[in-house]
């Protein structure tokens, strides 16, 4: 269950994560009443569930209180990405010095938390990722030890981060355990001219078997804004993001997704989705993910990248082949299996010999097998 920005903001606000005074309006009239409350000049952001905001013209600066209701006139109806705009968020800007990208994920393959941090924020950090990866630190936390000071001092560091940062990723390490959630992330997290740190945007997602704790959330299901493809994997207990590009991604484990991405984009194309099948790739799991990844039109080829621990490689090629007969494949499958019983898994598929199914042995000749099967389509 993902939570609107102005949600994530509170939840910071809760456990000591400073966050610039803020109101949310549902109409011009009252964008304007919440600008002069703030002091006229204000930013006013679209509150959708989805990222590219900015892009879609959803972030705009207003610079008093006459402007922002033109602004949130503007912006309140708007499209992005299949998200209709139904309110926005209007914030007091600040004077910024810096801006850093802090996450926590969880990676299901690993049974741990991996936390990904990067002095370079407020940018796309797949994109930053791709053209400098030693510029994004990507660190494992053990659940059972957590995000100590000595363990935030050693994500700040790799990361390149300030030292007064450590304090703010144990407080969101808090938000992550305390409120049920499987990422929490922080883009751009700012340091001010005034020596202050700041959450200037958040995400947020809770575990959806965590809802009957967390109804103050409401849920995804009675949410009229959600992205149809995000609604349908979550009817389906999928852990699925709706992204912006033209390769579809499965795997298990959300570490080994979030490495896909990076990968994908690295070899020229741009992924599609983020799908984590978790530590189950039966026949049923791998036709729910394959439906709703092959329903996104845009999707050119899919990657299904899946490293064999607990599930093996051929249950989860058996799970493959089933999941063919209940889904039309209508673009080339890339498959990538590894580990466990990864030999036995291939000849499956091979046995199979669908035409549309590739496989590589290796994460990056498969991503750009998998990219050049897309950018030729």
């Amino acid at each position: 269950m993902d939570l609107y920005e102005h949600q994530a903001r509170e939840l910071f606000a809760q456990y000591g994560v400073l966050v610039p005074e803020a109101e949310v309006a549902a109409t011009a009239r009252e964008a304007r009443a919440a600008a002069e409350r703030l002091g006229g000049r204000v930013v006013v952001k679209a509150q959708v569930k989805t990222g590219g905001r900015g892009k879609a013209g959803g972030v705009k600066i207003a610079a008093d209180p006459a402007a922002a209701e033109l602004t949130a006139r503007q912006i309140l109806g708007m499209d992005i990405k299949g998200h209709s705009v139904r309110s926005v968020m209007l914030a007091q800007p600040v004077s910024i010095e810096a801006e850093f990208y802090v996450s926590y994920v969880l990676d299901r393959a690993a049974g741990r938390f991996l936390a990904i941090a990067s002095a370079e924020g407020g940018m796309d950090i797949e994109e930053v990722a791709a053209n400098r990866p030693d510029a994004v630190a990507r660190i494992a936390v053990d659940p059972a030890d957590g995000v100590t000071p000595a363990k935030a001092a050693e994500i700040a560091e790799a990361a390149k981060l300030p030292p007064e940062v450590a304090p703010v990723l144990q407080r969101l390490w808090q938000v992550l355990t305390e409120e049920d959630a499987l990422l929490v992330e922080v883009n751009p997290l700012a340091r001010t001219t005034d020596g202050r740190i700041l959450a200037l945007d958040g995400k947020v997602t809770l575990d959806d078997n965590a809802v009957f704790r967390q109804a103050r959330w409401g849920g995804d299901a009675a949410d009229p804004h959600a992205d149809p493809l995000e609604a349908t994997a979550a009817a389906k207990g999928l852990n699925y993001v709706k992204l912006d590009g033209e390769v579809g991604v499965i795997g298990n484990g959300a570490g080994l997704v979030m490495s896909t991405l990076d990968v994908v984009a690295g070899c020229g194309a741009r992924p599609a989705n983020f799908l984590d099948i978790g530590g189950g790739a039966s026949a049923e799991v791998m036709a729910d993910g394959l439906s709703v990844v092959l329903s996104d039109p845009a999707v050119k080829s899919v990657f299904v990248n899946v490293f064999g621990g607990i599930t093996a490689c051929d249950a989860v090629a058996e799970g493959i082949v089933q999941a063919l007969e209940s889904v039309q494949l209508t673009c080339p499958l890339v498959v990538r299996l590894d580990g466990n019983a990864a030999a036995r898994g291939r000849a499956i598929l091979n046995g199979r010999a669908h035409p549309l199914i590739h496989q590589a042995t290796t994460m990056d000749s498969a991503a750009d097998q998998a990219a050049q099967l897309a950018n030729a389509g």
